[in-house]
């Protein structure tokens, strides 16, 4: 079985079309290539702002290279109650990364709900995502990270 080369999700046997997206797929496509889902801990070791998001610009990369569909960045929510130094600042490096188009788009785990028309749409492309933990949780200590 083989991984479809523009939703990632996987293909059944002998088929030449995608049963999610509906792309097809051709013989000499890199099928089975990428991984569908890889989840990254940014807070992990209690690292300073800038080596975090150091850490992050290197996973981003990384998971360029490695064809990555969904990345879900831990980055904690901060003791403070308003929202971690961790946090706000990978955010504006995700907002940095989505305008140069190094990334596709991110979703805060806050809203990260079935309910909202981005999710849905999420959801439709990657079905896999319905069972992601993080789902309906609005757990403001993540982001989805939509990779290109």
């Amino acid at each position: 079985m083989g991984i479809c080369i523009v939703c990632g999700n996987e293909l059944e046997v002998g088929t030449n079309a995608c049963r999610f997206c509906g792309a097809e797929q051709r013989p000499d496509d890199a099928r089975g290539k990428g991984i569908f889902h890889k989840t990254v801990n940014l807070e992990r070791g209690r690292p300073l702002v800038a080596a975090a998001m150091k850490k992050l610009d290197g996973e981003i990369q990384a998971a360029k290279i490695e064809q990555v569909k969904i990345l879900t960045v831990i980055h904690g929510y901060g003791s403070s109650g308003t929202g971690g130094a961790i946090k706000n600042e990978c955010r504006k490096c995700l907002d940095y990364f989505c305008s140069v188009g190094e990334i596709k788009d991110y979703i805060p785990g806050e809203e990260f709900s079935g309910r909202s028309g981005r999710v849905k749409a999420l959801l439709k492309r990657f079905p896999r995502l319905a069972f992601n933990r993080n789902l309906d949780r609005r757990n403001p200590g993540v982001t989805l990270v939509v990779m290109q």
